[in-house]
């Protein structure tokens, strides 16, 4: 992780460094010089952003700093994040660039890049973009003014692929669904698509204004979603983030279905079939224990990973593995697609709900989830805690206390002055005291 780039691209607020004008050029620019160097030729690239206000004007930066270059651009317009993954394989470029903050207040942006696998771009390219951004002026030429158009042929071709090869078979005719799109780039896509395949399809959160993309709505403010699914008597709904890349359920008696639990209903139904490779499923250290449990019951293993999909993709190529994903609702199937697709996930779940014939909350009842809790202790540095005695010698304490019924992670943020404290035990009272005197225990012994 460097400089500017992140575990998920470039992010911040819009207009303000690095996110400004020039330096958009100049990532424009420099992407295309790298990749002109390393094909020893003219490099293919494919744009796409979500509905922010702020992409208008960075979609056009990044296009003056890659016509400069002499490079190749395809624009999507207004697509997700899997999207323009799918579409970099599609068309065989040598990258795609997703011009989104993803789930953040639309004041944000940023800007991820791919490379033609759909895996996020290598790290040594990454580097070299900073280290040209790092020198400034001297390392790039006057940018040069530049149109473009937007070829409404990619989101199609895309669409296609969701419904003709992803939904191959699938036939939703009957199934009542509420889609909610957070007023963000699938607000077209998602009602297209699942009306296309037969559901009977109630919308709401599609009318992007530029500014209420996340706002109160989506796959982090899903309390309308749970409404209107019991108000219209929907067999369930499904909510998206602003980009599309994760998803978050709700059942048919209006209960929340979050990523752990579309890991299981996915995971169950790959082993009857025997199609889960190796028996295990990809998960990170925020995955509640119930998943876990309830995977081992049926002969499942739960490997995890550090936080970030990227860890979990990591993993999944590594040791091999048919799916893997985050709690928050990244899943991702190898297989399909090395990016999370919260419309494809959504397909998947459906295909098991329409082959097994259950609804959605019996698919879950195998799962129970432990009470989990977290806490954010602010801290004024970051020592190794097991070098306070008095924290390392809580928290071996508090693992011995819930060992075999319980779990307990403690670390530090990766971009603020905080810990984390997470724990997860069968009552949730008694998680509450254990966290509070643990976080008690770090303020009086780190600030």
């Amino acid at each position: 992780m460097g400089e500017f780039f992140g575990t998920d691209g470039i992010r911040g607020e819009a207009g303000k460094y690095p996110l400004d004008e020039k330096t958009i050029e100049w990532i424009g620019y420099s992407l295309a010089g790298q990749l002109a160097r390393k094909l020893k030729g003219s490099p293919r690239i494919v744009i796409g952003r979500d509905t922010r206000e702020s992409g208008v004007w960075i979609e056009a930066a990044i296009a003056r700093g890659i016509a400069t270059s002499g490079a190749q651009a395809h624009f999507a317009g207004i697509i997700t994040t899997p999207g323009v993954a799918y579409l970099t394989r599609y068309l065989k470029a040598d990258a795609g660039i997703v011009i989104s903050a993803s789930h953040n207040p639309y004041d944000d942006n940023g800007i991820k890049i791919f490379a033609p696998s759909g895996q996020k771009l290598d790290d040594a390219t990454e580097l070299a973009i900073e280290a040209d951004l790092k020198a400034g002026a001297p390392s790039f030429p006057l940018i040069q003014p530049a149109t473009f158009e937007i070829d409404r042929e990619l989101k199609a071709a895309y669409v296609s692929y969701l419904k003709h090869e992803a939904g191959a078979g699938l036939n939703l005719n009957g199934l009542k669904i509420v889609i909610d799109c957070a007023n963000g780039a699938s607000s077209d896509i998602a009602p297209e698509l699942f009306s296309s395949l037969g559901a009977n399809v109630t919308v709401i959160n599609a009318s992007p204004d530029g500014r209420n993309i996340n706002l109160d709505c989506g796959s982090l403010h899903p309390e309308l979603l749970q409404k209107m699914v019991l108000d219209t008597g929907s067999n369930m709904g499904v909510a998206f983030d602003g980009d599309a890349d994760r998803l978050i359920m709700v059942d048919d008696l209006g209960n929340l279905v979050d990523g752990d639990q579309i890991l299981f209903v996915i995971a169950q139904y790959l082993s009857a079939r025997g199609e889960l490779d190796g028996a295990r499923v990809v998960a990170t250290v925020m995955s509640n224990l119930g998943l876990e449990l309830a995977l081992k019951s049926s002969g499942i293993s739960l490997v995890r990973t550090a936080v970030g999909d990227k860890n979990v993709l990591d993993e999944l190529i590594k040791g091999g593995g048919s799916i893997g994903g985050e709690q928050s609702g990244h899943i991702i199937f190898p297989k399909i697609s090395f990016a999370g697709d919260g419309l494809l996930s959504a397909i998947e779940v459906m295909r098991v709900a329409a082959d097994s014939g259950m609804t959605l909350s019996q698919l879950t009842a195998g799962m129970k989830r432990l009470p989990q809790l977290i806490i954010n202790v602010k801290v004024s540095s970051k020592p190794p805690l097991d070098s306070i005695p008095e924290i390392a010698d809580s928290i071996n304490s508090l693992e011995t206390e819930l060992s075999g019924k319980g779990r307990l992670l403690v670390r530090y943020s990766g971009t603020e002055n905080k810990l984390r404290i997470m724990i997860e035990g069968e009552d949730q009272d008694v998680i509450q005291r254990q966290a509070e005197s643990l976080a008690e225990i770090v303020r009086r012994s780190i600030n």
